[in-house]
């Protein structure tokens, strides 16, 4: 079953969920419901309030290159081009990580540490990505400034658009480095949400994470702890005497990272978890 070229909102949203649940999509009306909305340049509400509104032809076929697109195992994320976190809007590109919602957990922790959101807080952000971190952060910070590190000058020029367009390009900066390399202290919050997959789990990830995330930003080497080992003294040597660090681990990662960090003179205030209660957040300061 495809979409008809001449079809309503309702019986494309039909046609469309049929397709997705036939192509083993889990969610698949609620996904239908955002692409069609998408095709239709419409919110998903519309697309309930508005059953018998009839598509144009090049709406239909648009919407079906969708639903093709994900039956093949495309995140909707990737096929609409950004994702909503901490509800604000982050543009994608293939060389950012699809931002996930348990790692808002320290944007959480983070201002949960903060006693006073006024301060002009220096903030440093590892593997920045799309800037969803250091990003979210700023937008709750009103007179904080940050810098956002990545390997991908891709994602940086990702960051910088998504910076831009949220109203933020003068309080954030991105640099192209090698973790710290290149980099001064005194940072009062440094966020690190670094690759943490053992490199071989990444060929049995689920196809959309391993066919559609860069590499780069999964692979944390033979057991999935080598950007902690990287990142340790880098933290330690940039991090405020009174600073904070927020890292993201992996589910089970907990203990090992934060062994590898209190290693170089850091210590662990707290571990914070995420909605499904997997530990995926530490932090930490200077012992």
């Amino acid at each position: 079953m495809t979409v008809a070229a001449e079809t309503t909102v309702k019986m494309a949203l039909a046609a469309a969920t049929a397709q997705l649940s036939a192509a083993g999509i889990s969610q698949a009306r609620r996904e239908a419901r955002l692409l069609v909305a998408a095709a239709l340049d419409w919110d998903a509400a519309r697309v309930i309030a508005f059953p018998d509104v009839e598509l144009r032809a090049e709406v239909s076929r648009r919407l079906q290159d969708m639903i093709s697109r994900r039956s093949a195992r495309e995140p909707v994320s990737r096929i609409l081009g950004y994702r909503e976190f901490w509800s604000l809007r982050f543009d994608l590109s293939p060389d950012t990580l699809d931002p996930r919602p348990d790692s808002e957990t320290l944007i959480e922790a983070t201002l949960a540490a903060l006693d006073d959101r006024e301060r002009a807080y220096r903030v440093l952000d590892f593997g920045t990505g799309s800037g969803c971190l250091l990003l979210s952060l700023l937008s709750e910070l009103p007179n904080a400034v940050g810098t956002g590190v990545d390997l991908s000058e891709g994602a940086l020029d990702t960051a910088r658009r998504n910076a831009a367009a949220l109203g933020l390009a003068g309080r954030a900066r991105f640099v192209c480095a090698n973790w710290g390399e290149g980099l001064s202290g005194d940072c009062d919050v440094i966020l690190v949400n670094p690759p943490y997959i053992a490199s071989v789990e990444l060929g049995r990830l689920m196809p959309e994470v391993a066919c559609y995330e860069p590499r780069l930003a999964l692979d944390g080497g033979t057991d999935g702890l080598r950007a902690y080992r990287e990142l340790a003294l880098e933290i330690a040597r940039l991090l405020a005497a009174d600073g904070i660090a927020v890292v993201e681990v992996g589910a089970g990662q907990a203990a090992d990272a934060t062994a590898i960090l209190v290693e170089t003179g850091l210590a662990l205030r707290a571990v914070r978890h995420d909605l499904s209660g997997v530990d995926r957040c530490l932090v930490l300061g200077l012992d």
